[in-house]
């Protein structure tokens, strides 16, 4: 039985270079799971993978949609599962990158989300409210009706906050209770990739200032020509209402480099939230030391296995 890898942990581990040599190793094949990384005409900023890796071997999940489109979890788990089959009945191996908490861990707890299509009025009339009462106040709401899903959402995530309310809204049944995890029925292999919290601090910053030195300004000043607002669900990625803020002559572009490494910063702690070091699923990797043989070899080894 074909099993399949994920590489995990927060930004800046080198997660995709690891992963890509693993695949031309293990005969495998790249399956994004960055929220980010799913809109078109966003490269420099969230870091896909350069033309001449994607050439190396095959890559999926990057760029579906454009970045005034919806998307969600449900659609990723769609998309993840049935591009994880296809590669599978084909005796690949599925390798797993990325750095989204909520899509890798609903793609390997199998979880099951409810198919409620959005409202676009209801979702306007709740994030206006959290514009005015503030997130608390939207997530004390939901709270009250959906205790369970409460638990599990930090307050300032204000898009998931009113997911659950909709959910609950338009069917009168709790998020948290449309929710199922039946677990996957392949093997998996979860490698985890981390690093102290300075070096990581570190390679932030520098990628930060590589993006910059690539044209990510650029890139951000042809989004807002295209007509994609800063307000979109897409623009909430590190950097590109920092540097928006420039563009509009509200910052220096100092000011707004500065602005998206703090921002980075903060994504690194909430990336460590989803993927603890005390996780008994996950086999982690210390990036300041010598660990690709190691990280080769045991996912050797779990090819090996689930081949038998």
């Amino acid at each position: 039985m074909v099993g399949l890898v994920a590489i995990i942990g927060p930004t800046a581990t080198g997660k995709s270079a690891i992963a890509i040599a693993l695949a031309e190793t293990q005969s495998g094949e790249i399956v994004n799971a960055d929220s980010r990384q799913v809109y078109r005409y966003m490269d420099i900023g969230t870091a896909k993978p350069p033309p001449e890796d994607l050439a190396r071997v095959p890559h999926h999940l990057y760029d579906l949609i454009d970045p005034d489109e919806q998307f969600n979890l449900a659609l990723y788990l769609e998309s993840a599962n049935t591009v994880v089959e296809d590669i599978q009945s084909r005796g690949k191996l599925p390798i797993l990158v990325g750095g989204s908490g909520l899509y890798v861990w609903g793609l390997l707890e199998g979880m099951s989300i409810p198919h409620v299509p959005p409202n676009p009025d209801l979702r306007t009339r709740l994030e206006s409210e959290a514009a005015t009462q503030g997130p608390r106040a939207l997530h004390d709401r939901l709270k009250s009706v959906d205790p369970d899903a409460a638990a599990t959402i930090d307050p300032r995530n204000v898009r998931r906050v009113i997911r659950a309310l909709e959910v609950f809204e338009i069917s009168g049944i709790p998020f948290s209770k449309q929710v199922s995890k039946k677990g996957l029925e392949y093997p998996t292999l979860i490698i985890g990739l981390t690093a102290p919290r300075d070096l990581l601090h570190q390679r932030s910053d520098s990628r930060v200032d590589a993006m910059i030195e690539a044209g990510f300004v650029d890139e951000v000043s042809d989004l807002l020509m295209r007509g994609y607002r800063l307000d979109l669900p897409s623009m909430s990625g590190v950097g590109y209402k920092q540097l928006g803020s420039y563009l509009s002559g509200e910052s220096t572009l100092e000011e707004a480099t500065e602005k998206a490494k703090t921002e980075t910063h903060r994504l690194i702690r909430h990336q460590a939230a989803w993927f603890k070091p005390g996780d008994p699923r996950i086999n982690w990797y210390d990036i300041s030391e010598n660990y690709i043989d190691s990280v080769t070899k045991q996912v050797a080894g779990f090819v090996s296995d689930t081949q038998e």
